[in-house]
């Protein structure tokens, strides 16, 4: 379950970083009130990970998820610039994010 937990925290954390965007410096109060409860329910399930999994892995798995979502959803919603460069890192992103899941 604690898996589980991470992986909504990771998904929340893409969520949220979006909202950074929508927000525009959270000048817009709706987006930036959506934004804020997302940070709060993507901590939320960070901290019921890391009560069973190991806080090194379960930070940077949760890092890594946001980063690469992100990153993704940047290129397809807002044409960011979607170069083999970026696709490779990350690619390794996600490389890592399954070798510490895998070596846990």
């Amino acid at each position: 379950m604690a898996w589980i937990y991470l992986l909504i925290a990771g998904l929340l954390e893409i969520a949220w970083a979006i909202g950074l965007k929508v927000s525009h410096g959270f000048t817009r109060p709706l987006s930036a009130t959506v934004t804020i409860l997302l940070m709060l329910a993507s901590f939320w399930f960070l901290s019921k990970a890391v009560q069973m999994i190991p806080i090194g892995t379960a930070y940077a798995v949760w890092t890594g998820i946001g980063a690469a979502g992100t990153a993704i959803a940047g290129m397809i919603l807002f044409q960011e610039p979607t170069t083999w460069i970026r696709l490779v890192c990350i690619v390794l992103i996600v490389a890592g994010i399954v070798g510490l899941k895998i070596s846990v």
